[in-house]
């Protein structure tokens, strides 16, 4: 495997810091995603509850002891506890405008990733028949042997691109979709509280 690696040329590695880089991002998300999801209806629980009992101040201070994006925005909601609900929406799209940024940190550059690995392959590509034609320039059409280390050095570099991008584009729209998915409850959740809360 390293010697297929070492084969590909000097953009291999680039091509691996991509896929790296990808790749981390992918796990970081994912475990953000499942900490943000695992906090919504729990939280959401114990704000209803002190809400139905009176107990709006209790809420509020709940909310504002945890750092989780439901209870960003309920914060808000929460201290204009009362007002009209057109107003508390307002505020709430504003707060989970800033936790959708939070939740789609990174994912810019995953689909800049899968965007150049191929193009870095390509890149490779581009060398590797270089060098092959300027072996045929020095040394005439001369064997296979003296040909192939440009020709494998292309090939090679073109699968490795595609090989990190292919996955990064279904990793970048899975990332994507969870984000929005996500989105969607917080704005549920925190909908529930303002129909409880508002006026």
């Amino acid at each position: 495997m390293i010697e297929i690696f070492l084969k590909g040329g000097p953009l291999m590695y680039p091509i691996l810091i991509c896929s790296v880089i990808g790749w981390a991002i992918f796990f970081e998300r994912v475990r953000c995603f499942y900490l943000v999801r695992r906090s919504i209806a729990p939280l959401m629980d114990e704000v209803a509850g002190f809400i139905e009992a009176g107990k709006v101040a209790e809420a509020l201070s709940l909310c504002q002891m945890q750092n989780n994006s439901l209870a960003k925005i309920l914060v808000v909601i929460l201290n204009n506890s009362g007002a009209d609900r057109l107003k508390l929406k307002t505020l709430a799209e504003e707060v989970g405008g800033r936790e959708a940024v939070f939740l789609q940190r990174y994912l810019g550059l995953l689909g800049t990733i899968a965007n150049i690995a191929p193009l870095l392959g390509l890149l490779g590509t581009v060398l590797g028949m270089i060098e092959a034609f300027n072996v045929i320039a020095t040394k005439g059409v001369g064997t296979p042997m003296t040909l192939g280390g440009g020709i494998s050095e292309a090939l090679i570099s073109t699968a490795a691109g595609l090989s990190v991008a292919v996955p990064m584009i279904l990793l970048h729209s899975y990332l994507l979709s969870r984000s929005e998915h996500i989105l969607l409850e917080l704005e549920e959740s925190s909908m529930q509280v303002i129909y409880l809360v508002g006026e």
